[in-house]
């Protein structure tokens, strides 16, 4: 019988205990003392880098940041060599939605159906998430988990990424609708002939009348004194008084076109384009238009036979040059887990031409301005969150994101997640 009973618990300490290498860190307590920096290399996220400067903080609120003469406290910490970033912002993501891709289960950023206008995104955000910490260990402290699919997704809003759960991770609760205009031709690949065949969508015009239609009766339903509960209308219609905004993805220059015109014809003013490749031909007309841009998919392959191969690489820098302002997000390759490689994406476009502060600023500044948190979030200065990152080099490349400390709201996150600890293991296991 003891020797049972110690099987028994020999089994239970060994499920717990790997069960506890699986929890992700703990959300960190909130601030409770002045921490002073000093002699960093600040990337204020505005296109200004200060050089062996101070930034300090208090009650997860920056209280003071660039060159002071100041007598040193025990508690202050030398951050000679080291650079500062503001925290980088991840729009347009599944993160929190979506765990394993391959398995149905974890799948929640995806509804049936093409008018999904009520579906909320921040209830099902799951901030136990194993791939989060791997997103903030490369600097991303803030993202959009955003519904996917149809013709109208739903509801995004804006998290931070140190949470017990959704209500305390909430920065933005509900901030954005998100449409998918239809294109008048559909592309797929015919594996027959090996060649890409263009045809027409002949539920193009069905398609964006159920667009029309919602946003109609929305506008309309704001007049009327009626009680009546309509989930999709009342999701909506804020669009018209409010600064909830519309995003409007648009992936050829006619949908560009057509959605911009009906959007502003029907009085929305908030608008958001999330483009490709194809915003190239009409980049004059998406700067007359004022409308923020996000550039998707910034590692994709050209989409036709005559394209410039840097094309997927080139289209952020040709609109952030015509004036537009741009930011980007990554919402290719392996889902919600290639998020982490958004540093690295802005990198690229150094690569190509653009300053590597600008660069930056399209993963921090006008993100956060597109997504209408540039008040608390996205550049360093005095009476901002503390929300950053401390690196030992270049935070857009990969030999230079090399994290020591970050920071959200003035909470010291732990960075100690499972990849790290599997590290440690094998290195200690071989010697390395």
């Amino acid at each position: 019988m003891k020797n049972t009973i110690k099987t028994l618990a020999s089994i239970l300490l060994l499920t717990f205990s790997t069960m506890s290498m699986a929890l992700t860190p703990v959300p960190a307590d909130a601030q409770k003392d002045s921490v002073v920096y000093h002699n960093a290399t600040i990337h204020i996220g505005n296109g200004q880098v200060l050089e062996n400067a101070t930034i300090a903080f208090d009650k997860g609120k920056i209280t003071r940041i660039g060159h002071f003469r100041m007598a040193w406290q025990k508690t202050d910490i030398d951050l000679k060599g080291k650079h500062v970033y503001p925290g980088l912002i991840l729009p347009l993501t599944s993160l929190g939605l979506t765990e394993i891709a391959a398995v149905k289960a974890t799948r929640d950023a995806r509804e049936t159906g093409q008018n999904n206008a009520n579906v909320r995104s921040i209830i099902a955000y799951n901030t136990d998430s194993e791939i989060i910490p791997t997103l903030r260990y490369n600097g991303v402290l803030l993202a959009q988990p955003t519904p996917q699919g149809g013709l109208v997704s739903g509801l995004s809003s804006i998290v931070q990424l140190d949470a017990w759960n959704w209500q305390d991770a909430t920065v933005v609760t509900d901030d954005a609708v998100h449409v998918n205009w239809p294109n008048a031709m559909r592309s797929s690949y015919d594996f027959a002939s090996s060649k890409v065949v263009t045809k027409k969508n002949k539920s193009y015009k069905k398609q964006v009348n159920v667009i029309k239609s919602l946003f109609e009766d929305a506008k309309a339903s704001i007049h009327k004194q009626n009680n009546k509960v309509n989930l999709k209308l009342d999701a909506v219609s804020p669009v018209f008084s409010t600064s909830r905004r519309v995003y409007i993805n648009a992936r050829s220059p006619k949908a560009i076109i057509a959605s911009i015109n009906y959007f502003q014809s029907i009085g929305v003013k908030n608008l958001v384009l999330v483009v490709g490749q194809d915003a190239e031909p009409v980049i004059g007309f998406i700067k007359q238009s004022g409308i923020p841009v996000l550039v998707s998919s910034i590692h994709k392959l050209p989409k036709r036979n005559d394209s410039s191969v840097d094309d997927g690489y080139t289209i952020a820098i040709k609109l952030h040059n015509a004036g537009v302002m741009t930011a980007i997000a990554y919402t290719g390759g392996m889902g919600a887990m290639s998020g982490r490689n958004l540093a690295f994406t802005a990198g690229t476009l150094v690569s190509y031409g653009l300053k590597k502060e600008q660069a930056l600023q399209m993963i921090t500044s006008n993100t956060a301005k597109i997504l209408g948190i540039d008040k608390n979030y996205g550049t360093l200065e005095v009476g901002k969150s503390a929300t950053f990152f401390i690196t030992q080099g270049d935070a857009l490349d990969m030999s230079g994101n090399v994290l020591s400390d970050a920071y959200i709201d003035g909470r010291k996150l732990k960075l100690n997640a499972r990849q790290q600890e599997l590290n440690q293991r094998f290195l200690k296991k071989y010697d390395l």
